[in-house]
Parts: structure tokens; C-alpha cells; sequence
């Protein structure tokens, strides 16, 4: 999807929250692709480290849903993550049809390299506004998304 450059956006489409929404969202997305494909890592692996890390051993089903993936999608980040011995995955002894996932040593000190990767990112992306802003959109955009999530 092309961005067009503010200046020949017309007044009334530039001036709509969702637009501008939308379009900062199009340029973050690529800044993080970006940003994590420099590491070798993707925003699923992000994602998928920090939802182990924050709340356990979880089945692929519960880390797709607390992480926001689609099932299919966990499975080949889960793969990628596997292979690099950043998660380990076992049959469940309640359910030996499904795996629970967890984090590896190694996928903690992943996760901390990607966290400092996206805090670059996070100040690229923001650099044109100051700390006391920046905290200020993230309680905004927090507001509204729980809006529209409820």
C-alpha cells in the first residue's frame, strides 16, 4: 500500500484521525519489519517471546489468542523459534493432542535483544515528539482501541 506525501493528501482526508491513524500505522508496520528483519527475527517472534515471557508455558491455541496471531501463523513462527532453541515445545499431560509451549533461556536473552531493537525503532518513529508526548499517544491510542475491543 503506497503512503502519499502529506502535502498532496487533500485538507479533508489529512485532517481525519483515521487516516492519519492508518497511515502512521502502514509506516510503523514497516519500520519494525524492517527494524527486526535487521536482527533476523519477525514481529510474530516479538510477540510470541513476550507473551511466554510475561504469562508462562501457554498451548499454541492460548499464545495465538493472548498474542493476537492466527493459529497458522503461530505454528510457523512457533517452527522458527524451535529451531533456533528459543522455545521448547511438549505434548500437554492433560492433552496429549496439543503442545505447550515455553520459553527457552536463550528465547529470554532473544527477547531482550528484540526489545532493544524496537526501543530504536519506537524512538525513530517518534522522534518528533517529546517524552511527555509520546507517553501522551500511548494513553490516547490505549483509550481507543479498549473502546472499540470491549
Amino acid at each position: 500500500m503506497d503512503t502519499p506525501d502529506q502535502d498532496v493528501v487533500p485538507a479533508r482526508l489529512a485532517g481525519l484521525p483515521s487516516w492519519l491513524i492508518s497511515q502512521t500505522a502502514v509506516r510503523a508496520g514497516r519500520m519494525v519489519g524492517d527494524g527486526l528483519a535487521a536482527v533476523d527475527a519477525r514481529g510474530y517472534h516479538f510477540r510470541l517471546l513476550a507473551t511466554l515471557d510475561e504469562f508462562g508455558a501457554a498451548s499454541q491455541a492460548a499464545l495465538g489468542r493472548r498474542s493476537g496471531i492466527h493459529v497458522s501463523d503461530v505454528v510457523a513462527a512457533l517452527n522458527e523459534l524451535a529451531d533456533r532453541d528459543y522455545v521448547t515445545r511438549e505434548p500437554d499431560p492433560a492433552d496429549r493432542r496439543r503442545n505447550v509451549v515455553t520459553i527457552t533461556p536463550a528465547g529470554r536473552r532473544q527477547l531482550r535483544r528484540l526489545e532493544t531493537r524496537l526501543a530504536v525503532v519506537q524512538d525513530e518513529l517518534l522522534a518528533p515528539l517529546s517524552p511527555e508526548e509520546r507517553a501522551q499517544l500511548s494513553r490516547l491510542l490505549t483509550r481507543v482501541l479498549r473502546h472499540h475491543s470491549a
